[in-house]
C-alpha cells in the first residue's frame, strides 16, 4: 500500500486527537489490527473504508492531472470568490474532472 496513504490515515487520527486504541470504539477494529495497518499497511478495501469512515473522512479516486488542484484546495492556496462559493455550494465538482456540468 502507498506509504503516503498510511501517513494520511495516521495524520488524520492525530488531527482528531485520537489514539490507536480509540479506533476500536469508532470502527470495531481492534487496536492490534489498526496498529498493524498503520505500521505495515496492506488492509482489505473493506477494512480501509471502515477506518476512513471512523476518521470522519472519505476515500476518493482523483485523476492524476487534478491532484494538484485538490492539494491547492486543501492547503487554501486557491482564493475563492463569492460567485465561486455560490457555484461550489450548488455543484462542488463543477469542472474538477474536466468538462462542464452534465
Amino acid at each position: 500500500m502507498n506509504k503516503s496513504l498510511l501517513q494520511q490515515i495516521k495524520k488524520r487520527r492525530t488531527q482528531l486527537g485520537l489514539k490507536q486504541v480509540d479506533i476500536q470504539s469508532r470502527t470495531g477494529i481492534s487496536r492490534q489490527q489498526y496498529q498493524k495497518l498503520e505500521s505495515q499497511g496492506n488492509p482489505r478495501l473493506e477494512t480501509l473504508e471502515i477506518i476512513v469512515a471512523g476518521l470522519n473522512a472519505q476515500l476518493m479516486l482523483i485523476p492524476d492531472d487534478k491532484v494538484h488542484l485538490i492539494r491547492q484546495l486543501l492547503n487554501d492556496e486557491i482564493k475563492v470568490t463569492i460567485e465561486d462559493q455560490d457555484n461550489l455550494m450548488t455543484n462542488p465538482w463543477k469542472g474538477l474532472l474536466g468538462g462542464e456540468e452534465p
